[in-house]
């Protein structure tokens, strides 16, 4: 048996209190301000280092010989402190023990003297057979005013303050740790994220204040499950990480069922009332399924998300996915190749023609975005908005998109032009700033740009929609709703919005000409548009008899392969 792990209580001949090495198993040598201990639980005998009469300021080495005697020299209202850290059993291992950390006064003359010192005392206690403590090995030091403060900027820089775990900084701080070390001594650990699930309805009921109530009794409930060496860190609102020290594929299922019961199997006593929460957990294996820091957060809230979609109470493990991996890859390198041709000004505009029925010129122009690569190739938009949409990129695309219409449009005074714009750059004021800053308020500029918002977009955010619409057509611009008909607004919303085009839906366009319920929901949808002055787009025009349908229809303009493909917009004049 390791020498620093306690020997049992039959063991008499090794027992560590009648040993004259035992106080240097507590790992610490004595220095000048600090002083070691070694307390049988069972007897109260406390055995201590030489200078513990010089250090502690104690004329009487029998003041300090039982556990009884010196707890009598502790300020009243600190003594619980000292009592508490060995009441705890909860979580207790038999080889590496239980530690402590605590701080309190201590008054070397007696309760009644003037003098007192403010100690620091750490160490581990290992519980006897019936789970109670029965031997403690520690050292107290004196604390001044520099080392509390030197405390409390470490603990401000290290600790959570709600919940009093490590802060999402050190707590990846502390995975990178760990990853190096299972490279190097090739032991799998486990790294697992952990979401109170009920967290918004508690809010919602009883108030922010409550709700921190509960995160902070659960990150308390996992950490007293937690073996020793193990970690745990608040990530985020609702959110703990844990790092599971030399814990493979079959024992971190034990472990999450262990967290999942503490945290459910008794209720949480709030301010406000007896409240019941229940966590969902995600879980990868370091280093066999991910070797980096960012990685192995990414997997393990990837497969959070599957555990909360599942049910509540559920943990997944990472499965690696070929097909899975090579998404996420191809998305990574899509959102780097954004951000890079956006610095780089490889962002391009083509133009694609919207043909009036009734003068059948290209009045309008929709502005569409392409990526070039290095090469020179076009990306087209629909590779790559999408997956830049997801990862919360898409303002950035649709700033330079305005700058790169503005820009042409001061450029060619006739222009006409319609852009597109995300979802979240309808509730962007940024956005309708720059719009300000780039037009520098020309209604020259203003009047000949179409903003285009799509109907599913329009119709989920009513009202920050109706306020983004009011702001563009008082610096006047003009609005168009794109896809109309694949959310089925009705036209009481269309009304409301004020907008001045419809775009109808290539899906219901395309097939026109032979399928009879597309020509009466387009018809209608025309005429409906025009009972409330809205023009009409039809897109995907792709023949000459979907042509006619649509002019004898009535709409306003179309747009379509069958008038032209996108173009360079250096190319306008030409075109033009």
């Amino acid at each position: 048996m390791p020498e620093d792990e306690p020997q049992s209580a039959s063991s008499e001949k090794n027992d560590p209190l009648t040993d004259s090495e035992g106080l240097d198993l507590v790992g610490i040598l004595s220095a000048v301000e600090e002083t070691a201990y070694a307390w049988d639980l069972r007897t109260g005998r406390m055995d201590w280092e030489s200078n513990a009469l010089e250090i502690l300021g104690v004329g009487d080495l029998g003041t300090i010989s039982t556990g009884a005697a010196y707890h009598e020299l502790i300020a009243p209202e600190h003594l619980n402190i000292r009592l508490q850290a060995f009441s705890r059993s909860v979580g207790a291992d038999n080889l590496r023990g239980v530690p402590y950390r605590i701080q309190y006064r201590l008054r070397p003359g007696g309760l009644r003297s003037g003098r007192e010192v403010r100690l620091e005392d750490q160490g581990r206690w290992w519980p006897g057979p019936d789970g109670h403590p029965q031997l403690a090995r520690g050292v107290v030091r004196i604390v001044d005013d520099q080392y509390l403060e030197q405390q409390s900027l470490l603990a401000r820089n290290d600790i959570d303050e709600l919940t009093g775990q490590l802060n999402r900084i050190r707590l990846t701080q502390a995975l990178g740790t760990v990853l190096a070390r299972t490279e190097r001594d090739r032991r799998s650990c486990a790294f697992l994220m952990i979401s109170v699930n009920n967290l918004a309805v508690i809010n919602e009921t009883f108030g922010l204040d409550v709700g921190d109530e509960v995160i902070a009794e659960v990150g308390r409930r996992i950490r007293a499950k937690l073996r020793g060496g193990d970690v745990i860190g608040r990530y985020s609102a609702n959110k703990f990480g844990l790092i599971l020290m030399n814990c493979g594929a079959n024992a971190v299922h034990s472990a999450a069922d262990r967290f999942i019961d503490a945290v459910r199997d008794a209720t949480i006593k709030t301010s406000a009332a007896q409240l019941s929460a229940t966590i969902s957990l995600g879980g990868v294996i370091i280093p066999d399924q991910a070797n980096s820091v960012q990685d192995t957060v990414n997997f393990a809230l990837r497969t959070l998300d599957v555990a909360k979609s599942k049910r509540f109470d559920c943990f997944v493990l990472y499965e690696p996915s070929p097909a899975g991996e090579g998404a996420r890859l191809r998305n990574k390198t899509i959102a780097e190749g954004v951000v890079s041709a956006i610095d780089e000004n490889r962002m391009r505009l083509v133009l694609q023609p919207m043909v009036s029925t009734s003068s059948g010129k290209a009045e309008i122009h929709e502005a569409l975005l392409r990526m070039q690569r290095h090469d020179g190739s076009l990306v087209s938009a629909g590779e790559f908005v999408p997956i830049a949409e997801q990862l919360g990129l898409s303002r950035l695309i649709d700033r330079r998109t305005l700058e790169l219409t503005v820009e042409l449009l001061k450029k060619h005074r006739e222009l006409v032009l319609s852009v597109n714009v995300s979802g979240l750059t309808c509730t962007d004021r940024d956005w309708l700033k720059t719009l300000r800053r780039l037009t520098a308020g020309d209604p020259d500029v203003l009047r000949r740009m179409i903003v285009e918002i799509t109907e599913t977009v329009a119709l989920q955010e009513l009202d920050q929609s109706v306020a983004f619409v009011d702001t563009l057509k008082e610096l006047g611009c003009r609005v168009a709703i794109d896809d109309f008909g694949a959310g089925y607004t009705s036209f009481k919303n269309l009304k409301l919005l004020k907008v001045d085009m419809v775009k109808i839906d290539g899906a219901f366009v395309k097939n026109i000409a032979d399928d009879a319920s597309d020509q009466i929901f387009v018809k209608t949808m025309i005429e409906l548009a025009k009972s409330l002055g809205v023009e009409t787009v039809a897109e995907w025009v792709g023949d000459e008899r979907a042509a006619k349908y649509l002019i004898d229809a009535g709409v306003t303009y179309m747009q379509g392969y069958y008038y032209g493909m996108p173009f360079d917009s250096s190319d306008y004049v030409k075109a033009a």
